[in-house]
């Protein structure tokens, strides 16, 4: 990618069409491909918005996400046991 300036028309009811290089190379050339638009300091800047797939919504939960903030917390205080193997992992549930 370049940073040269690119100029694209702006059609009826406010569309405009991001050139196909630019399209291709941000992975907005797939239906459905989503740009998030922010006004910011006298700029409109385009993102390309990443989707998540409704069958993994669920991780992206907050709920989950703070559940994995508190393992990820867990992991770093050393309150995990690590075991070797399903037989040890269960005895140590039994335990």
């Amino acid at each position: 990618m370049t940073n040269t300036p690119t100029f694209v028309t702006v059609q009826s009811r406010g569309l405009i069409a991001i050139p196909t290089s630019i399209r291709r190379h941000f992975g907005l050339d797939q239906p459905g491909a989503q740009v998030e638009v922010i006004e910011r300091e006298g700029e409109i800047v385009l993102r390309p918005h990443v989707a998540v797939p409704v069958d993994q919504a669920w991780f992206w939960a907050e709920r989950w996400q703070q559940m994995e903030r508190e393992a990820d917390d867990a992991v770093v205080a050393g309150r995990v046991t690590a075991t070797d193997g399903l037989n040890e992992f269960l005895d140590e549930l039994d335990s």
